[in-house]
């Protein structure tokens, strides 16, 4: 029975391996390819899709810090891609809104990695998302993992660094 076990263990981080070389892999070659990381990509569609927002609500929107979302937004206004603009009568917020430049590089981007998966994810069974979510909620458990605050963005690496 050990020997099964044994097995059984080595093929489930053989699994986890492989999903965390595929974020891995997506990742350098969306930087690679557009000099962009993952929670950039993200905030991008973000913005895309609001036309406009502010950054606390792009905060909660993309389950990013207000402090990751303000360098983030800071890094693509120095690539061109977004636009900050204070209202008039209203000179505390800021609104954020896709430049030309980021409208043309939103049409050529690949979709983020977790809409790949939840694209796929919906088109299962109820009690075969149920399985597969019961089964990782174990798994974090068993990593002693549960008290890891994370996001539902697929990026390795800190994401305040991004």
């Amino acid at each position: 029975m050990d020997q099964i076990n044994d097995q059984r263990c080595r093929e489930l981080l053989v699994s986890i391996r492989k999903i965390i070389q595929a974020i891995d892999i997506y990742s350098r070659n969306l930087n690679k390819t557009f000099g962009l990381t993952v929670p950039q990509l993200i905030v991008l569609q973000e913005i895309s899709n609001r036309k406009e927002i502010c950054v606390t609500p792009l905060s909660r929107h993309t389950s990013l810090s207000q402090a990751t979302v303000t360098d983030i937004t800071k890094r693509l206004e120095s690539k061109g891609y977004i636009l900050r603009e204070k209202k008039e009568g209203d000179k505390r917020s800021v609104y954020l809104s896709l430049s030309e430049k980021g409208h043309d590089i939103m049409k050529t981007l690949p979709p983020p990695l977790q809409q790949t998966f939840t694209d796929g994810f919906y088109k299962l069974e109820n009690w075969e998302q149920l399985m597969i979510l019961s089964g990782f909620e174990r798994v974090v458990h068993l990593m002693s993992a549960q008290k890891i605050d994370a996001s539902p963005i697929m990026a390795t690496g800190p994401i305040d660094d991004q």
